[in-house]
């Protein structure tokens, strides 16, 4: 794609999957301290327990909307590629057609037979 080996770009997506898994844990343990700071009546003990508890469905819920998107993604990329492969049919298919009726107008105009021609129009 950007002109590196297969092994680095698998090295470089492999990083940055690991950099978005850390932000995304970054994003869970603020939204969870966010959560249990208005909530006065929880001990420390509960409070860690809820933040944890939190995170890991904030996770689980970023994996998931990734997978989706993913999915999405490879059926976006499916849909066009088969319309440009049918584009490329039809633009194969007129060229074709335009060069056989050239072709065609080409033989007719150059041929002995034409009005103007050899035969037609002129007295011998």
């Amino acid at each position: 794609m950007s002109g590196h080996p297969a092994d680095v770009e698998a090295l470089l997506n492999e990083i940055e999957g690991h950099l978005l898994v850390d932000a995304a844990r970054t994003e869970a343990r603020t939204a969870a301290a966010e959560l249990t700071a208005g909530i006065d009546w929880l001990t420390e003990h509960q409070r860690e327990e809820v933040a944890r508890r939190f995170a890991e469905r904030y996770l689980a819920l970023s994996r998931t909307s990734w997978q989706r998107t993913v999915e999405r993604g490879e059926e976006l990329r499916a849909q066009y590629e088969t319309r440009y492969r049918h584009l490329r049919q039809r633009l194969l298919g007129c060229a074709l057609f335009g060069c056989a009726l050239a072709l065609a107008a080409a033989f007719v105009a150059l041929s002995p037979g034409w009005p103007g021609g050899t035969r037609w129009g002129r007295r011998p």
